[in-house]
């Protein structure tokens, strides 16, 4: 039952960090490698709300929301416009800002384990004999609502469906009118929007730190190559597939290994299945 109720928090807890990633890429063909250092921005400007200057936690955490959607839409809008459809170029980029966000913080004194945020709620229940914490509850409730809010936003919105129609099919979207860098933007802003929530569900389980950015990346990566770039399915489905690896392994090996456990599953998916479980890549063979 530890396995089993764990390894559903695991998953749940990688679709969270997973989801802004694949929606940028799914809509504009972007790798947004600066997706982690967005994670710890939203983290550390929610803490500097609260504790400098003492807002209420619920305006720190829409403040800090919306901030880091600004970031991430001017990211697009001022650098990564200027190299779009240059796939090297666009990687670097992104992650040269992630790099100097992460560093920046580093530098302006974000080290240690003093930099927390407090839990949404306090205390902890029995399910079946395991203890589970109110905090890990509402990270399955919380992503799973995610999930569900972000479908209907694609599927029943005017904007949402803009994205959709430029992610399935970018020169008939151009062709009916819609603006393929006005829709860039808005996933830039919606992915970073992603990933600032993920950041403050689930960094009250643990420290604000420069590392998390890092970490959350190659979670986001992992998770969206195993379930083939651009796929929303394929990276909820990914997310299981790796939350229970790690978790089986972390009960059998150790801890240390759930890295590890996410590069092995990135290079067994590009040797055996280039295109992941739900990509539309081409695989290997076709494009010989």
């Amino acid at each position: 039952m530890d396995i089993l109720i764990y390894g559903v928090i695991n998953s749940a807890t990688l679709a969270l960090m997973a989801l802004g990633f694949t929606l940028v890429y799914g809509v504009s063909r972007l790798p947004n490698f600066a997706h982690g250092a967005l994670y710890v921005l939203a983290g550390y400007i929610c803490w500097l709300l609260l504790n400098r200057l003492g807002l209420p936690y619920i305006l720190a955490i829409a403040l800090a929301l919306g901030l880091v959607a600004v970031v991430g839409g001017a990211m697009y809008q001022l650098i990564l416009v200027r190299i779009r459809g240059m796939s090297i170029s666009e990687i670097i980029a992104s992650y040269a800002i992630g790099l100097a966000i992460l560093e920046g913080l580093r530098w302006g004194g974000l080290k240690g384990g003093t930099f927390t945020l407090p839990a949404f709620l306090e205390g902890s229940v029995d399910i079946a004999g395991v203890s589970v914490d109110f905090q890990r509850i509402l990270v399955v409730a919380l992503g799973a609502l995610l999930v569900g809010l972000l479908y209907f936003f694609v599927n029943h919105t005017r904007l949402g469906l803009a994205l959709k129609g430029m992610a399935q099919d970018e020169r008939a979207a151009l062709t009916l009118g819609i603006d393929s860098d006005r829709m860039a933007v808005a996933s830039m802003a919606l992915g970073s929007l992603s990933a600032a929530v993920a950041a403050l569900i689930l960094l009250p389980l643990g420290s604000i730190v420069v590392e998390a950015g890092y970490h959350v990346l190659i979670m986001a990566v992992a998770v969206c190559i195993v379930g083939g770039l651009g796929s929303w399915t394929g990276a909820i489905l990914a997310a299981f597939v790796i939350g229970f690896a790690q978790i089986l392994t972390t009960a059998y090996l150790g801890a240390h290994f759930q890295v590890v456990v996410a590069i092995l599953a990135i290079i067994l998916t590009l040797i055996l299945r280039p295109s992941g479980l739900f990509g539309k890549q081409k695989e290997l063979e076709e494009r010989v």
